[in-house]
């Protein structure tokens, strides 16, 4: 990689550490920002620096392995940061600070579902991993959690976003901590009276079922028309938003496409038809997560981890029956 490259790279992350300080996402002299270089190596901000007032000085240059390339000495949360890129090639960037309001919820609380459509298309259900230590010792268990959100907490600590953008892991950031700060204000306004989240009663899907498919096979695919049509919420969801539509879900290794055609909520023709109206591709691990309920797949197409080809302002319109459709899909589960 080239040096002006390393730092137009290194201006960016003096940025992204501006806009965290000036939103009042970091304080003091803590958080730390990285940037993946190539595939062996990445830029970190270092050890005692303040990322509102950041120089390139700042920002250093080190292996994956943990040997540094320059010199200076890198944030103490390096291990953190090296696993994570070793972990998922795809990232391009991970930030990790200790927002003031998301750190206090998880004190009270383990898991949040925000309520806010927008935040909850965002972060999904987020859950705390604990911590016991200052630094992350313990890297495992915050690599299970990035696996399907691309943001986690750790418990008395702070929290960590990984992207393909600087900017994305800040929207993640910033969208936790006004999903908490709204959770916040509403139980003011309710006085207190309010159930903690994880007394909340969540409606699950009535079908159970201990049969696993292999993904994407004709096997599962009858299973979800059969489920979905013979499901009395999604038919009343279809008929009062009239949801009329062609849905394909495609493997991104194979192309394999398999097509629904709703008419009023209803799947009425099966077919492969890659030009349906909308169309979701993933790859296997992804949807293997989806059809086994670890990840919702509105979060993933907004994190990125799904894409959707379509009108996604006019699919929003039917976000009460593609709700259901995806919870419904977790009764198909894969192996």
């Amino acid at each position: 990689m080239d040096k002006e490259t390393i730092l137009d790279y290194k201006k960016s992350i003096i940025a992204i550490g501006r806009l965290l300080w000036e939103k009042d996402l970091v304080s003091g002299l803590n958080g730390n920002i990285s940037r993946r270089v190539d595939a062996d190596s990445i830029l970190l901000t270092g050890r005692g620096t303040c990322l509102g007032l950041l120089s390139e000085k700042d920002i250093l240059h080190l292996k994956l392995s943990g040997e540094m390339l320059e010199e200076g000495s890198a944030s103490s949360e390096k291990p953190l940061h090296t696993e994570i890129y070793k972990n998922f090639p795809e990232t391009k960037a991970v930030i990790h600070t200790h927002t003031s309001f998301t750190s206090a919820y998880f004190l009270r609380n383990k898991t949040l579902v925000p309520e806010i459509f927008e935040s909850k298309l965002y972060l999904g259900e987020i859950r705390a991993v604990d911590q016991i230590t200052p630094t992350v010792t313990d890297v495992g268990p915050v690599i299970e959690a990035l696996t399907n959100n691309n943001i986690t907490v750790l418990r008395k600590h702070g929290v960590v976003a990984k992207g393909a953008e600087l900017f994305d892991c800040f929207l993640l950031i910033q969208a936790l901590e006004d999903a908490i700060t709204v959770d916040a204000v509403s139980r003011l306004y309710a006085q207190g009276i309010s159930p903690q989240p994880d007394a909340i009663f969540e409606e699950k899907v009535g079908v159970c079922t201990v049969k696993k498919y292999k993904l994407f096979s004709r096997e599962q695919i009858d299973g979800i028309v059969k489920i979905v049509n013979g499901d009395p919420q999604m038919k009343d969801l279809g008929a009062k938003t009239q949801m009329t539509m062609d849905l394909a879900v495609r493997l991104e290794e194979t192309g394999e496409t398999f097509s629904f055609s709703f008419k009023n909520g209803q799947i009425i023709k099966v077919g492969n038809d890659a030009n349906a109206e909308f169309l979701i591709t993933a790859r296997q691990d992804i949807w293997r997560a989806v059809f086994n309920r670890e990840i919702d797949p509105f979060v993933a197409t907004t994190q990125k981890k799904m894409s959707l080809k379509g009108d996604f302002a006019k699919i929003s319109k039917w976000y009460a029956p593609c709700s259901r459709i995806f919870e419904l899909w977790g009764s198909v589960p894969v192996e």
